[in-house]
């Protein structure tokens, strides 16, 4: 017998009871409990005879245990009619949970479309009617109250590299609010024939630097281990990226959005190797109206990376040609770098986090100075010398409780001094970065961060700026 008649049963023999047992509160609370025990016993013979019968739906596979005190959720009925659908399509996740504001975690291309340590369980999936796939409409909304101190180049991020030094206006203190992090992703998974299918599109509202312009972050999918579209540059790890109020992080960090393709290969449990090619882009430094940068192959990186419940490590390299065309001469030259970062669990409750860099023509794919023309630079004589640059960050996430946590993260980067670059070209940066962030539920976070950041220019000039912000989020499927 279907499960929906006898529900029908039970609910005419509930309503048939005494009238005296509904005109008391304490027997109308235990005949419910009555009726929750008897559907979850006729639940389980219907799913034995579903097994008897060979229709049984797959059995649930188990998440992993946390590595840190839960996150504190609302208590829900025990029944098993109120089962989240599982999502199909998926490897199961194998990095110990963590909480992220920004969560980089989540856009990020894994083996087997896997589930990323800030979203373990893939919550809010919902399926299409009549087919395999299932859907997540996911985002968040986030306000930003940032005060700085001194005039810091971005107000509305915190990018060390935009710090003016020696502006007549340096010491001017400024107040904004905005709401541009304000994210919008649609996601879709499926089981296929070929492997796991995942596509991803995400959006937010960086894309001007005086309004709210819808901003393309990724747009990509992906069959099985291969992936191709527009996203994260497979040389840098999103996992590895510490957990801040301010949106653009540590500069010293390897951070670059572009269009690719890559394709990964398992080498044991938990171990990886990808291959990719992606989008070129020569940025250089003195270019004039006679040269123009050329790009004639694509960037080559290959990332090795270790997966283990205690966290992750990633080493990865990228291999690049860089060069220009001009009149009267051209150039080109073989630059590139590596990058080796991580996480690991500290304890229970905290967590280590950290990235160092290193190479030439490497600029492009730093957080600081990506976009930014310091690859290389051409010389007064025609030459194209390439930059020398290295850097990194450390973070570290403490938990007070399991609703209050705390992060504290350094960083740094260099770039060599070359006299074919400006006096006032960048030199190095440095990072701070201190904040108590609380999650009283899982789609509700405020906090409050203290960053720090100096410049200095290749002559040797300085400026430096602190700022204090203030952020609330309301995530859409948390």
């Amino acid at each position: 017998m279907r499960l929906s008649a006898w529900v029908v049963v039970v609910v005419l023999c509930a309503a048939a009871a005494p009238a005296q047992a509904q005109d008391s509160a304490q027997a109308l609370r235990q005949d419910i409990q009555t009726l929750r025990q008897t559907l979850e016993r006729m639940e389980q013979r219907l799913q034995a005879l579903e097994q008897a019968e060979g229709n049984a739906p797959p059995a649930a596979v188990p998440s992993p245990s946390p590595a840190r005190p839960p996150a504190v959720v609302a208590s829900a009925p025990t029944s098993t009619l109120a089962r989240a659908p599982q999502v199909p399509g998926t490897g199961q996740a194998i990095l110990p949970p963590r909480d992220s504001v920004g969560d980089p975690s989540t856009a990020a291309s894994r083996p087997d479309s896997a589930a990323g340590p800030t979203d373990p369980e893939l919550k809010g999936f919902f399926a299409i009617p009549n087919t395999d796939t299932m859907i997540r409409i996911g985002g968040y909304a986030k306000l930003d109250a940032i005060a700085d101190a001194r005039a810091s180049g971005d107000e509305d991020q915190f990018i060390t590299s935009t710090i003016p030094v020696g502006s007549d206006h340096r010491d001017m203190r400024n107040f904004n609010l905005h709401a541009k992090q304000t994210r919008f992703s649609f996601e879709a998974r499926r089981p296929t024939t070929r492997g796991n299918l995942r596509f991803y599109l995400e959006n937010d509202f960086f894309g001007s630097s005086d309004s709210y312009q819808f901003r393309l972050r990724h747009a990509y999918g992906q069959l099985g281990n291969t992936y191709a579209g527009y996203g994260y540059s497979s040389f840098m790890d999103a996992d590895s990226l510490p957990d801040t109020l301010d949106f653009a992080g540590p500069g010293g960090a390897g951070y670059l959005l572009v269009a690719g393709i890559h394709h990964s290969f398992a080498v044991g449990k938990g171990n990886t190797l990808t291959i990719a090619a992606e989008d070129p882009d020569s940025e250089l430094a003195g270019t004039t109206d006679d040269t123009r940068a050329e790009s004639r192959l694509p960037d080559v990186t290959v990332t090795a990376r270790m997966e283990r419940d205690w966290g992750h490590l990633q080493l990865g390299a990228v291999a690049r040609s860089v060069g220009y065309d001009g009149v009267e001469r051209d150039e080109r030259k073989l630059g590139g770098g590596v990058q080796l970062s991580g996480s690991a669990s500290v304890g229970e409750q905290d967590l280590l986090l950290f990235g160092v860099l290193g190479g030439k023509g490497l600029s492009r794919y730093t957080a600081d100075l990506t976009g930014s023309g310091l690859d290389a630079a051409i010389a007064l004589d025609g030459r194209l010398r390439m930059l020398s640059l290295a850097g990194g960050f450390v973070g570290y996430t403490h938990y007070w409780t399991p609703m209050w946590r705390s992060n504290l993260v350094l960083g740094q980067l260099t770039l060599g001094r070359d006299d074919a670059l400006a006096a006032d070209a960048f030199r190095q940066s440095r990072y701070g970065v201190l904040n108590l962030i609380w999650s009283p539920a899982p789609s509700w976070t405020m906090g409050m961060e203290l960053l720090y950041g100096q410049l200095e220019q290749q002559d040797g000039q300085r400026a430096d700026t602190v700022r204090l912000q203030g952020s609330v989020q309301y995530n859409f499927i948390k």
